[in-house]
């Protein structure tokens, strides 16, 4: 009886060994080079073919992170039937906003162009990130051809840069209320964020600070959104995706909550089973052949 359990460990083991190899890592590839600067993705692929595709956009304040800190996160969703793509961005002390986000709408547009090649479904994307990559990634899904935020970068201008799913981990979604709900710790956080990103406080650059707001942009032609929020975050007011939630709501369009209780910015805490559960389905349901009727590919 114990040899026989044995036998069931170690060919458990020799199958789960099986499968990590068969998933593949693809880093370092350069969707974009501006002023001899190369911006490049890493991406991490599932066994099976045509698997739909999610973009993940690190966080770090718009100035600080990698692509590199979306390694977790991308091999947990690989292990699920997703690829992933983790990329890098101009941050802030490069160069000012409107760049990063061009640089996200330049990476789908390169991720889609090379479909064929890597073997994912570039119909079926969704976008997602955490903090200051969430907005990003909000911001990036929801404005669909503004050509402010388009840009040129890496050429594919033939690609469409629209997603079709959104998952949004505790991000800034309104930078003209950002500052009065925060926190004194928040404000101490998000002041000089801000004006790194933006050149100066929001006040002060009123009009660069709405275009930089994911819900000033909502129409009822964005994709289903998935939010998730910690209720004791000190440093990103959890009203920032209140707001996003309220707009989607007035909108009509498909929107799930997932308030985090007990979190703060961050954390194992929306990463358990459950939390990983519903954004795994939420994924599915959205990114699923027959849900993707090629909306957002206009």
């Amino acid at each position: 009886m114990a040899g026989c359990i044995i036998r069931k460990s170690l060919l458990g083991l020799l199958l789960m060994a099986s499968t990590a190899l068969q998933a593949a890592e693809v880093t370092g590839l350069v969707y974009g080079t501006v002023e001899g600067k190369p911006l490049a993705l890493d991406l991490y692929l599932p066994e099976a073919k045509a698997a739909p595709l999610v973009v993940y956009v690190h966080g770090g304040a718009w100035r600080a992170g990698d692509r590199t800190a979306g390694a977790a996160f991308a091999r947990r969703l690989v292990a699920e039937g997703f690829a992933v793509a983790s990329v890098d961005f101009r941050q802030s002390t490069e160069a000012p906003f409107p760049a990063n986000v061009q640089d996200i709408k330049a990476a789908i547009r390169y991720l889609r162009a090379k479909a064929a090649e890597q073997g994912y479904d570039a119909t079926r994307i969704a976008l997602t990130g955490e903090s200051s990559g969430a907005h990003l990634a909000l911001l990036a899904s929801v404005t669909t051809g503004v050509a402010a935020l388009e840009g040129e970068v890496g050429g594919n201008l033939e690609q469409s840069s629209a997603v079709q799913a959104i998952v949004s981990y505790f991000a800034a979604t309104d930078l003209t209320t950002i500052l009065a709900q925060s926190t004194p710790f928040g404000v101490g956080v998000r002041e000089p964020a801000l004006k790194l990103l933006l050149g100066d406080l929001p006040e002060q650059r009123p009009d660069l600070a709405k275009l930089a707001s994911p819900v000033l942009h909502v129409d009822a032609g964005d994709p289903p959104l998935f939010l998730l929020h910690g209720d004791r975050d000190p440093q990103m007011p959890i009203n920032q995706t209140l707001q996003m939630w309220g707009v989607y709501k007035s909108v009509g369009l498909p929107v799930t909550l997932d308030v985090v209780h007990g979190a703060a910015h961050g954390g194992d805490a929306f990463f358990t089973a459950e939390h990983q559960r519903q954004v795994v389905k939420f994924l599915q349901q959205h990114l699923r052949s027959e849900a993707v009727a090629q909306p957002g590919l206009q």
